[in-house]
């Protein structure tokens, strides 16, 4: 029995119905609350390994939006570690795995970078 939890970063309806809205708001915006900032804090644990991001990273930009564990596992680390690392990345609910035959395809979860980036982003200034 697994005692992993994806994180609930995004709504699929939005709080405003342009789509997906993140899990906390801008840090411009207000303080954080105490479940925001533990939501926000396992995805950027997950991120905080050089590894780690550059797996997230590789996946990301790799064309058509996945990759193959075959085409983004030369890292520098063993093929079981490159496995850890993924599946780390799995449990904080950034990305999202399908099995294809003998190889696993990893994508990005639908707007986890536009998450991530209305995080980090500044209210423009009025």
């Amino acid at each position: 029995m697994s005692h992993t939890k994806a994180l609930p970063l995004l709504d699929p309806e939005g709080q405003d119905g342009r789509g997906a809205a993140p899990c906390c708001p801008p840090l411009t915006e207000r303080p954080m609350n105490a479940e925001e900032a533990e939501t926000a804090a396992r995805m950027f644990k997950a991120l905080g390994d050089p590894v780690r991001l550059r797996l997230f990273s590789a996946v990301a930009s790799h064309e058509g939006g996945e990759a193959c564990v075959c085409d983004i596992s030369d890292v520098g680390v063993s093929q079981p570690t490159v496995s850890h690392h993924l599946k780390k990345l799995k449990e904080a609910g950034l990305l999202s795995s399908e099995r294809r035959g003998t190889w696993v395809y990893y994508r990005v979860e639908p707007s986890v970078l536009a998450a991530m980036g209305r995080l980090l982003t500044a209210s423009p200034t009025v």
